[in-house]
């Protein structure tokens, strides 16, 4: 990964900016770096929930409400 990212250093900025914006939105939703369950298990179904909260989110906020229930009926 290193040798990968030291050919190709504008690889990270671009990184950066597409994939820890999420990342960082999440977190700061959570209101902790911490998860509240303690098993792999119950970590990823935390996780996944937060997930499908902020893609919900961005669902309404992007294309809008009469969007989403067009969609849903075609």
């Amino acid at each position: 990964m290193e040798r990968r990212l030291d050919r190709r250093p504008e690889a990270m900025r671009i990184r950066r900016q597409t994939v820890e914006h999420p990342f960082g939105t999440l977190k700061s939703w959570m209101g902790s770096t911490h998860f509240q369950m303690k098993t792999l298990k119950h970590v990823r179904t935390e996780a996944s929930l937060h997930i499908l909260a902020y893609n919900f989110k961005r669902l309404v906020a992007i294309p809008g409400v009469p969007a989403m229930i067009a969609a849903i009926q075609t």
